[in-house]
């Protein structure tokens, strides 16, 4: 049969054109994988059954099953009815453990096969008939039930396996099909499984189904040996009558053979496998007899939960919270776990909010594991109780708990961490809000509900918007920001009955224009209506008008699919609504608005929501019943047929919005229409005259709304429409009422009373009056300007309703005044006026309550009571505070009474009219200008009576600041009670915190007199107390209360107070605190005495930042300077300005208020090579507005031929240039700067001596570079010893070329060369070998060409010649060699051989420390270059250590040498023989 068009294209919709082999193989698979599903672990109805029972009825029902859906297609729809049925089962199971049900209570409905060739385990189901009928549809299994098991379904293995058979039984379905031939399948039936699959198109299908059921209720009834012998009967009678019916294909015949063997083998591997297991038929799984049950106690009682196991071996039961193992010995005394007689309990003592949670018994043998859940909740109760009562019994729950949708009692209580503050961002931009939420208790498999609000309204995810919930932490992200996303936001998180939320504040700023000075965006364009017609479009104005006001805006549209943007409108409209027409029925669209002035025209807007170009009524109709797929069945009624009917007049004809640009009429269609669609005809006349012309005579209107443009503004119409259709037009309908062509609705007036207060120290609250008869109020716009400045900026894009707005982002410290104007669809208002300038800083709030009440002094009748004033002033200056007192008889306190009526402006106060002897409490409360803050605790009890004792009393209001790592600073007020005589002093005692009272120091051996102390040597990270004690002549007093304890560090962040000196002079002292509490102020003391008051100090706090400046300092403003900062942990510093400090800070401010140019080198001279004199000084910096006066002799000169200046602003560098330097330039130089106000000058005098040695060094210089013209000497003659101790003559050369010839004089008598100087190294040399007396003299050296000459002269007579001389000894002594020992006919000669000698070199022997007195047996002398002793006949006295000095004139050069032992025997030896 062939199909439609239309069945084609919703086949997937139509059942009926399925394939129904198909169909049949996946409605047998969703059975399936449904009730396979309800599957138990450790169920005792399952366990209770073999294997084999289990393994021979789901083969049964697979036989049967099969056999069902290969029947004829009609049985589509029974199919559809097993698998609902399968389904209904599942959840049966689910809900009966779900809620605890026992196993004999929940009955077998229904079984499932498997469809692969090899039978599976059937499931069964474990809820009654009449249980299932109650069963919830959706039921969601919740945590804390009375017993849980584990529940699983088939595995991704079997479900696989469960495809592959569907797809083969299909394939088998087809391929008997194809051939015409039915298929008959048959197996052996064993202990677990009895299966006969067949199918037949004859009669005699039906009679096998019917066998094939039966068989199923005998093999439930039967023992396993019975159901295989009577299951084998059947079946082979079975197979008897169905072989003389079918003709079997090879291809079958053999598939089955086939699978006959491989079922024959499993049935005996099966059979061998348990004969093997009956050996061990004694063993059993664990299995719970008694499980435990879930519990809800309140908190401090204790709770058992109990159970009972039966297993073999005896099962080993280990107990779990929240699956993870109890350590009992990790919590002694909080867990006991006992096993008496097959019962095991858990016992919980104590409970606590922390007990709550899941536990498990887990039961364990060598044949498995089974578990058994339980949950206790612990419930709090919150607020005070009798625990008598609530121990004693009492059933009566407190009302702040509750039950919750969970179904427990509980309280939950939600934590914001890491939240997300005040935000800011811009057009286009990303952002993410987002927080940790901390829920207790943390119950798992329970996630709160997470909701996201802006102002006021749900956030729905959206491509510009995403939530996200991480487990423990919600956020939500802004892909693209647009102003339409700026509002207030709040997370809302709920669980159960209870939630918590947090907001804050977004705000997102105008992208950056594309043309500087259009107008910003518009936002929120939104379709008020939709029509087969027009569309309106509505949006909402921008606050920033670019400068310019605005002149109107531009509508654009976009076909939904495409990406082509059109224009709307040719002129710009002012009016925030506009009728788009042009539309093409049933398509949607997107719109788009952008703002213009007279700088051109803004980015465009968000894009709006799509829109479809239909009627209401035909789109809620597509909308609440979507088109069916066709179902084959075409229905025909049949009317008589009539004549057309003209239809009737439109009724409730009326006028709904008319502005300067556009009418909108709307009416109702006619009563009388006939059968067919109708079109509407609009047509106007001027006021006063029946003259009525067709507004759309070319495009008829469809719907019965309609958009009328292109009247003339202020002119007055009537309006009316006709209806027609193929049998004409109708008579019109009554024409409206005059309308005047003009906006109805007119711009809002301004706002009034604009006041502004204070919040926190970067935001504002603004409030104000609304505008009065304002219509169609979109919202306000409040823009904001710093004082002086003239700038206004916008505080929100996003129009906000109400008369109040908190304005954040503004500087702390500074000031600010407001505006606010209004906004509807016609426009915005003018401005308001202005508000008050305020300073935005932290809102003032009522102090915190005071500390430390202690009394200080008593009388009969009175007593004076001291206290420290609270940690937190609440942003503004304590005024006073309040004492009450009671009186206390016998331990029990009585009514309250007042001690003043008038604020006490001190931190201590006198109360009168007391009884004597009579026993008291007190309360102090403080006070400042937002009110009254909280009472102090009640202090302890005191006595009033006299104190008679001679010490003094405790100082007060003892309290720490300036706290570093190794120091701070301690102060203290004097005693109220001085004892006897005045107090002469303090002592300060210290101890670590958890030390114990014996472990107190003192910490000054002389008593202080002043009232603070900073104490040093502190410990880094140790935590201390401090107390102080007064003393006077009759001892030491009582101490004060404790300071602290506080801890010695440098907390992050710390700064000094830094001394500045600006560039007036001025000298002040500044400090910076980042760790400021929101209504923390700053504090100036000198000596740790308030400066409040001081007419020389001059205090000026703004923000984070304090400045306190000197008006003009000296001598009695030495001391300590310190500021603490009110409402921190004792933050402050200080500053010592002490004698050399003073001095210091006087001589910087001097040069601050005239300014100096920093002089880096100080005027100077120098000679340049020419001779030329260079005056020079260098400053630090040179700006270029740097200005140098040149002085001589207290005139300014100036560049000329005579003097040439230059001046270097980089590197400072300030030169003037002389040629020549002349009798006349004898005086004083000096360069003048000016630079700004800074001045600077360097002078040097040059007169007498030092001008002359100037002068004549500059001629020198002068002459040298004249000589230097021409062949000259690059270094003098000199002279040098050379090694083998002759002497050279040397000197270097320059400028010479090779016609320059050198000469050389001795005694002004030339000396000849042998050999022609050589100028390739410069170097000119004489060489004089064997240097001696001869050789003194004047030696002189002489350059000459045609350029010039030079000569140099060297001086070799009188001290030169014997310094030359001394060298040349020297360098003979140093080349002597050592003595050596040599035998001749006379006797022994020791000798040394030089280079050579002269008699300028001394010769002197010793023998073993003794001069060697010469004779004629021993004898000295020198013989060529050989220095000897002659020592003849020698004798044992000549042995010994010889040693000979060799002296140059200045140091004397030895050689040693010992004549002795072997030596001398050898020497005495060869003497003997040459003898």
């Amino acid at each position: 049969m062939s199909l439609s068009y239309y069945q084609k294209l919703h086949q997937h919709y139509d059942s009926s054109y399925r394939n129904r082999d198909l169909r049949t193989t996946m409605s047998q698979y969703q059975q399936e994988k449904k009730s396979s599903a309800i599957y138990t672990h450790g169920s005792a109805a399952y366990s209770s059954r073999s294997s084999a029972a289990h393994r021979q009825e789901s083969e049964a029902f697979s036989q049967a099953s099969t056999a069902s859906y290969q029947q004829q297609a009609s049985r589509a729809t029974e199919s559809t009815h097993a698998f609902a049925a399968s389904r209904k089962t599942a959840s049966a199971y689910d809900y009966g453990y779900s809620h605890g049900l026992t196993d004999s209570s929940l009955m077998l409905e229904d079984y499932s096969s498997k469809l692969s060739p090899q039978a599976k385990r059937a499931k069964k189901s474990l809820v009654s008939g009449e249980e299932k009928e109650n069963l919830p549809s959706d039921y969601v299994v919740p945590i804390f039930s009375g017993r849980q098991v584990h529940v699983s379904g088939i595995t991704d293995t079997e479900e696989e396996r469960i495809k592959e058979a569907a797809a083969y039984i299909a394939q088998r379905n087809l391929l008997a099909s194809e051939e015409g031939i039915t298929a008959s399948k048959q197996s052996a039936v064993s202990k677990q499984s009895a299966v006969s699959k067949q199918s037949a198109v004859s009669k005699q299908s039906a009679v096998s189904k019917q066998s094939a059921v039966s068989k199923q209720s005998a093999v439930s009834k039967q023992s396993a040996v019975s159901k295989q012998s009577s299951a084998s009967k059947q079946s082979t009678s079975t197979l008897h009558q169905e072989e003389a019916f079918e003709k079997k294909s090879r291809k079958v015949a053999i598939r089955e053979k086939a699978e006959r063997l491989s079922l024959t083998k499993t049935l005996e591997e099966t059979e061998a496998f348990h004969r093997k297991l009956n050996e061990d038929h004694l063993l059993h799984a664990p299995e719970f007899v008694i499980k435990p049950r879930s519990h809800t106690v309140w908190e401090k009682e204790n709770v058992k939960l109990h159970c009972s196991v039966s297993g073999w071996p005896e099962p080993r039961v280990t107990w779990y919270k929240n699956q993870v193992p109890i350590n009992i010995h990790a919590n002694p005394g909080k867990y006991i776990i006992e096993s008496r007689y097959g019962m095991h309990t858990l016992e919980i003592n104590a409970c606590d909010f922390e007990d709550t949670a899941q536990y498990r018994a887990s039961a364990m043998n060598v044949k498995g594991e089974l578990s058994a859940y339980a949950s206790v909740v612990v419930k709090r109760y919150k607020g005070e109780f009798d625990e008598t009562r609530f121990h004693a019994g009492v059933s009566t729950l407190p009302l702040s708990f509750a039950v919750t949708p969970y179904g427990y009692a509980s309280k939950f209580e939600i934590h914001f961490d890491d939240k997300f503050d005040v935000s800011f961002g811009r057009e286009g931009e990303t952002m993410s809000l987002g927080c940790r939420v901390v829920i207790t208790p943390e119950i798992k498999h329970f996630q709160p509900e997470i909701q996201w609000y802006r102002n006021g309204a749900p956030v729905s995810p959206s491509k510009w918007v995403q939530t996200l919930w991480s487990g423990d932490r919600a956020t939500l992200t802004f892909s693209h920001l647009n102003k339409e996303d700026e509002g207030l936001y709040t997370i809302r998180v709920r669980m159960g009955e209870y939630y918590e939320q947090y907001s804050a504040y977004v705000f997102v700023r105008d992208a950056d224009a594309e043309i500087e000075g259009a107008p910003a965006s518009p936002l929120d364009v939104v379709c008020l209506d939709a029509n087969k017609d027009y569309i309106i479009i509505s949006w909402k104005q921008p606050a920033v008008d670019g400068g310019s006001p605005i002149l109107g805006y531009f509508i654009d549209k976009c076909e939904v699919g495409t990406d082509s943007w059109s224009q709307c409108n040719d002129t710009p409209v002012k009016f925030a609504r506009f009728p788009v027409t042009g539309l093409i029925e049933g398509r949607s669209y997107i719109f788009r608005v952008r703002a213009v002035n007279k700088n051109g025209i803004g980015l465009p807007s968000r894009v709006s929501e799509p829109v479809a170009a239909l009627d209401p009524a035909e789109k809620a109709r597509l909308k609440s019943r979507p088109s069916p797929p066709w179902t084959g069945q075409i229905i025909v009624t049949e009317e008589e047929p009539t004549e057309g009917i003209v239809p009737g007049p439109p009724t409730d004809l009326c006028v709904t919005e008319a502005t300067r640009s556009y009418v909108v009429l709307s009416w109702k269609p006619p009563g009388q229409r006939g059968h067919e669609g109708i079109l509407y005809f609009v047509e106007k006349c001027d006021a006063g005259t029946e003259n009525w012309q067709r507004v759309n005579t070319e495009l008829p209107v469809k719907s019965p709304r309609f958009a009328l443009f292109d009247l003339a503004e202020g002119k007055s119409y009537r309006f009316r429409v006709r209806c027609s259709n193929s049998a004409g037009v109708g008579e019109p309908s009554e024409a409206t009422e005059v309308t005047v062509v003009g906006d109805k609705l007119d711009i809002p007036k301004p706002p009034g009373k604009i006041i502004p207060s204070r919040n926190t120290d970067t935001s504002v609250i603004v409030s104000w009056e609304e505008s009065k008869d304002a219509k169609e109020l979109v919202g306000y716009y409040i823009e904001a300007s710093v004082v002086g400045s003239g700038k206004w900026e916008p505080c929100n894009n996003n129009p906000v309703k109400g008369p109040r707005f908190t304005c954040h982002g503004l500087v702390t410290g500074q000031s600010y005044i407001f505006r606010v104007r209004a906004v509807n669809a016609a426009g915005l208002s003018e401005y308001s006026q202005d508000s008050e300038a305020i300073e935005v800083k932290a809102a003032i709030a009522a102090p915190s309550p005071p500390c430390d009440i202690t009394c200080l002094e008593s009388f009969r009748d009175s007593m004076v009571l001291g206290w420290k004033q609270p940690d937190k002033t609440g942003g503004a200056e304590i005024t006073g505070y309040y004492v009450n007192y009671r009186e206390v008889i016998d331990g029990v306190p009585g009514r309250w009474r007042e001690a003043n009526i008038k604020a006490v402006s001190d931190e201590a106060y006198k109360i009168s009219n007391l009884k004597e002897n009579m026993v008291y409490q007190f309360q102090v409360a403080a006070m400042n200008i937002a009110g009254l803050g909280e009472p102090s605790a009640v202090s302890q009890c005191f006595k009033c009576e006299e104190w008679t004792i001679a010490v003094p009393g405790p100082p007060h209001n003892v309290k720490y600041s300036e706290v570093r790592k190794t120091s701070l600073v301690l102060q203290w007020k004097p005693p109220i009670h001085s004892g006897r005589t005045p107090v002469t002093g303090y002592f300060v005692d210290l101890k670590e915190a958890h030390a114990k009272d014996d472990q107190w120091r003192g910490l000054n051996k002389a008593a202080i007199k002043n009232t603070y102390l900073r104490v040093q040597g502190l410990k880094e990270g140790v935590s201390y107390v401090l107390r102080v004690r007064a003393v006077n002549q009759a001892g030491v007093g009582k101490p004060s209360d404790l300071a602290g304890p506080v801890v010695a560090e440098t907390r992050p962040g710390t700064k000094e107070v830094v001394v500045n000196v600006d560039d007036d002079g001025v000298i002040s002292l500044n400090f910076e605190c980042d760790q400021m509490a929101p209504n923390s102020q700053f504090n100036w003391s000198k000596d740790y005495v308030s400066t409040e008051d001081s007419p020389r100090l001059e205090v000026e706090s703004k923000g984070n930042k304090t400045k306190m400046t000197f008006k003009d300092l000296g001598t009695e403003d030495l001391g300590i300077y310190s500021c603490d900062v009110t409402d921190t942990d004792g933050i402050g510093s200080s500053y010592l300005i002490d004698e050399e400090e003073l001095k210091r800070l006087l001589a910087l401010s001097q040069e601050h208020k005239f300014p100096t140019v920093p002089i880096k080198s100080e005027l100077a001279v120098e000679i340049l090579e020419k001779g030329q004199v260079r005056f020079w000084m260098q400053a630090e910096k040179l700006s270029g507005n740097t200005k140098v006066s040149y002085i001589f002799n207290d005139k300014e000169i100036f560049e000329g031929p005579k003097y040439k200046m230059h001046i270097d602003r980089n590197t400072g560098i300030i030169e003037m240039f002389m040629e020549k330097l002349q009798d006349e330039d004898e005086g004083t130089y000096t360069f003048q700067l000016q630079d700004g106000k800074a001045t600077g000058h360097s002078t040097l005098v040059l007169i007498g001596d030092v001008y002359k040695k100037l002068q004549k060094e500059a001629e020198f210089q002068r002459q040298e570079w004249i000589r230097k013209q021409g062949p000259h000497f690059a270094e003098y003659l000199s002279w040098e010893v050379t090694g083998e101790c002759n002497v050279l003559l040397k000197c270097k050369v320059a400028n010479i070329k090779k016609e320059t010839h050198i000469v050389w004089y001795k005694d002004e008598r030339e000396i000849s060369v042998d050999e022609k100087h050589d100028f390739k190294d410069g170097i000119c040399t004489l060489l004089i070998t064997e240097f001696s007396k001869k050789d003194a003299g004047i030696y002189e050296v002489i350059l000459k060409d045609d350029r010039g000459k030079d000569k140099s002269r060297l001086k070799l007579v009188d001290e030169a010649f014997k310094e030359l001389m001394t060298e040349v000894c020297k360098r003979i002594a140093l080349s002597a060699t050592d003595l050596k020992i040599q035998s001749t006919a006379e006797g022994i000669r020791l000798y040394s051989s030089v280079t050579y000698y002269l008699d300028d070199l001394k010769v002197n022997w010793s023998h073993n420390g003794t001069p060697v007195k010469y004779t004629d047996r021993v004898k000295s002398g020198v013989t060529g270059e050989q220095i000897w002793l002659q020592i003849n006949e020698p004798t044992p006295n000549d042995k010994g250590k010889y040693v000979m000095e060799l002296f140059d004139g200045k140091t004397g050069h030895q050689k040693t040498v010992d004549l002795s032992g072997q030596a001398y025997d050898e020497a005495f030896a060869e003497f003997q023989r040459l003898k």
